[in-house]
Parts: structure tokens; C-alpha cells; sequence
């Protein structure tokens, strides 16, 4: 089995690095990963300047590359030039460090380069921890090794991902694993405004969460609830039942 392992924190990150080694346990890796962090960056790719790669020494893994550009062009040049001749049977985006959670998807770049392989038609899955100080990956890693071989033996349907978001506990503290729905999640006071030393006005993005707490099987409260949330997600974004009444507006030019 061949996985192509990726993520949105950069390829020297922990989250990644603690992945591979345990991964490599079951499968040829190769690691094609951004060469600095690149979160939030969601479905971006790079059109306007060249993207760079230069190959990376990371014990176990049969190859890697670090890739000036987001997470989705390291798929995307993964599966259309440099693994080509041998495509992987699944691709991991992870270990995140923070969680991705509810429509917090929307914006990941952890998630959209699992995306970018499920476009592919290949299983993918994002995998994620809810923490980011004092990070230990250790039970994260060991449920995408097990997550795995099941997600090979039993594929999704075409243009699935499954999206996985592990507590920051020890195994022991874990009170199980949902399969979930995703939440939903917005921010309140999202901007600060600051000045510079120079009077400047500008920006700092950030603010509160604020959680829908009025559906109790969505991924948000899993974790919460101490559980590994796994949901899986596809991106057809249809609204179907309202095809029938927009169509009935006769719409004209």
C-alpha cells in the first residue's frame, strides 16, 4: 500500500512528522508537504508564480518534498507529475496542529488537500488535534493507522473524504469514537483594531467561537465529549430541495 502524506502546517511540523513514522509501520509513504505553514488557506492554488519543491531527508519515508506552494498544489503536483507512474492508494492531510471542526472546513487547508484527493478519486482522510501547544500526536497517529486499513478494505463512495478530529487527551481519557455530522461554528468580535507605530490603522483577525449547541450529534460536541469525531464528508454543495422552487421562478434574461 502507498500513501501520500500532506498537511497545512508545513512539512517540519510535529503533527506530520509523528504521522509518517507511524504510517511507514504500514505502507510505502511518500511526504509532499508545503515548506512553510499554510493554514486557512482552504481550495487555494498558485497561478501566479512558479511553485518550487526541493526534495526533504525524513527517515522511514521511501520519498518527500517540500513544496513552495499551498497544500492543495502538493496534491495536485503529487498525483499529476511527481507520483504519476505510481499513484498512491490513499492520501492523509495531517496531523493538524488545532482542530477543523464544523464549517471551520471551509477554510482548511488540511481538509481541502484531502479534498483535492478525494477529486482525484482516491480515499482520503484529514485528521486533525484538537491543541495547539504542548501537542502529543501519539493517539491521533495510532487511530489513522488503524483508520486506514478500514477505509481501504470498505471504500467511501466516489468524492468522500473522511474528516477526523482527535482530543487532546490520553488514550485513556478517550470515551469513545462518533461518527458525526459536521457543526456549525462562527466567530463573534472576529476583528482588533490596532494602529502601528506610525499611526497606521490595521486589522488583526481572530475572535470568539461561538457553537451551535442545538444539535447534539455534530462533531463540535463529540470532541467535547472527550470522543474522536469522525465525519465523513463529500462536496457536492447542491441544495437540492430547492432546485424544484427556483426553478419555478421562470427565471428570464
Amino acid at each position: 500500500m502507498r500513501i501520500l502524506l500532506t498537511n497545512d502546517d508545513g512539512i517540519r511540523a510535529k503533527g506530520i512528522q509523528s504521522l509518517w513514522k507511524v504510517l511507514a509501520e504500514i505502507a510505502d509513504v511518500y511526504v509532499i508537504a508545503p515548506d512553510v505553514e499554510k493554514s486557512a488557506m482552504s481550495q487555494a492554488i498558485t497561478v501566479q508564480h512558479p511553485i518550487r519543491l526541493d526534495e526533504y531527508s525524513a527517515e522511514a519515508v521511501i520519498k518527500a518534498w517540500e513544496v513552495g506552494g499551498t497544500p492543495t498544489d502538493c496534491v495536485k503536483i503529487a498525483l499529476e507529475e511527481l507520483l504519476v507512474d505510481s499513484l498512491p492508494d490513499m492520501v492523509v492531510s495531517g496531523i493538524n496542529h488545532g482542530p477543523n471542526l464544523g464549517t471551520d472546513i471551509l477554510y482548511s487547508g488540511t481538509v481541502s488537500a484531502a479534498i483535492e484527493a478525494a477529486l482525484h478519486g482516491l480515499p482520503a482522510i484529514a485528521v486533525s488535534l484538537n491543541a495547539w501547544d504542548h501537542c502529543d500526536f501519539t493517539v491521533a497517529a495510532q487511530f489513522v493507522k488503524q483508520l486506514v486499513p478500514k477505509l481501504m478494505h470498505d471504500p467511501l463512495p466516489p468524492h468522500t473524504l473522511l474528516n477526523v478530529n482527535v482530543p487532546a487527551l490520553p488514550a485513556s481519557e478517550i470515551t469513545g469514537v462518533a461518527v458525526t455530522k459536521l457543526g456549525f461554528r462562527q466567530y463573534e468580535n472576529t476583528f482588533e483594531h490596532r494602529k502601528d507605530p506610525r499611526g497606521r490603522s490595521y486589522y488583526w483577525m481572530g475572535g470568539n467561537i461561538v457553537d451551535d449547541e442545538t444539535s447534539e450529534d455534530n462533531d463540535i460536541n463529540a470532541v467535547k465529549q472527550g470522543k474522536i469525531a469522525v465525519t465523513p464528508v463529500h462536496f457536492d454543495l447542491t441544495n437540492y430541495q430547492l432546485l424544484n422552487t427556483v426553478d419555478d421562478w421562470n427565471l428570464t434574461l
